[in-house]
């Protein structure tokens, strides 16, 4: 499986922040935002990653990341020349995809919680297997500005309505999802939206006319952060790090994960680092 990180956008409700850097560059605690979908995709043992970014920012994630082989990961890049919906990037991605199943997940997105590894590796497995797609739902106060889910009594899934004024329920569609490769054909039929945008929604929509699709409940234990806003921007730093204070463990550390799954040796990763100082690159030394 491969995996794409949609970093466009002008994140508008960041300005003046994001007037001259990409909202998926902006600090959350001590690291850039972009590491912590990043840690999710390689968590999920996916080593081939496009970003896909607007032409002002590209160079901006190419000299962050380079190729990725310090990470042991094998990165693309790819513009997204304006915002044309979240389901552009299977169109934009389509060469990298080739025949594989793919895996997308929001540059802005930051997810956190026990056990995490485990669901992702289940969710692959579903894909690959079933040829089902997965994607996650978190409970929220404020459906009715996401893409929200509706259960029966028995937990199927009924609909997926994209800012509904009556939400069927509290568990909104958050930016993580896996899905079989024949994603890309079903971005390449649908029409934008009254907004103009290839709504994610709609694909979700073709995959449960077809029984294709699981939901899967992100529930206690878990934190989703979507970091839009500036009070949720920093929510999300205070978030991180308490936890990383409390724990004395990084969260969305890239090196870490390398490591652990022996994607590079000590003797490399050490040597990426020499000379890079502060409390991210302490940590990593300590390892």
């Amino acid at each position: 499986m491969k995996g794409i990180i949609l970093a466009g956008g002008s994140g508008t409700r960041l300005h003046p922040l994001t007037k001259v850097v990409s909202k998926q560059l902006l600090p959350i605690y001590d690291k850039p935002m972009i590491y912590y979908p990043l840690s999710v995709l390689m968590l999920a043992n996916i080593r081939e990653i496009l970003i896909i970014s607007t032409p002002r920012d590209l160079p901006s994630f190419k000299e962050l990341f380079a190729d990725g082989a310090d990470l042991g990961l094998k990165i693309s890049y790819a513009i997204q020349e304006k915002p044309e919906g979240i389901a552009q990037a299977f169109i934009i991605g389509e060469e990298f995809i080739g025949n594989d199943d793919v895996s997308l997940i929001l540059g802005d997105n930051i997810f956190y919680g026990a056990g995490f590894s485990k669901i992702l590796a289940e969710s692959i497995h579903k894909v690959e297997v079933s040829k089902k797609a997965v994607i996650f739902g978190y409970y929220v106060d404020d459906p009715e500005r996401y893409g929200v889910v509706e259960f029966n009594q028995a937990g199927e899934v009924l609909s997926i309505i994209e800012k509904p004024k009556d939400p069927k329920s509290n568990y909104a569609i958050v930016g993580l999802y896996f899905y079989p490769n024949k994603v890309v054909q079903a971005a390449k039929k649908i029409n934008p939206s009254d907004r103009g945008e290839l709504e994610i929604t709609t694909i979700n929509e073709l995959f449960l006319g077809e029984k294709e699709i699981d939901v899967q409940l992100l529930g206690r234990g878990f934190a989703w952060l979507d970091t839009g806003t500036h009070e949720s921007l920093n929510e999300a730093t205070e978030f991180i790090a308490a936890i990383e204070k409390r724990t004395s463990l990084k969260v969305g550390c890239l090196e870490e994960i390398s490591l652990s799954k022996k994607w590079i040796r000590r003797e490399e990763m050490l040597e990426n680092i020499k000379g890079l100082k502060g409390i991210y690159y302490d940590y990593v030394r300590k390892l």
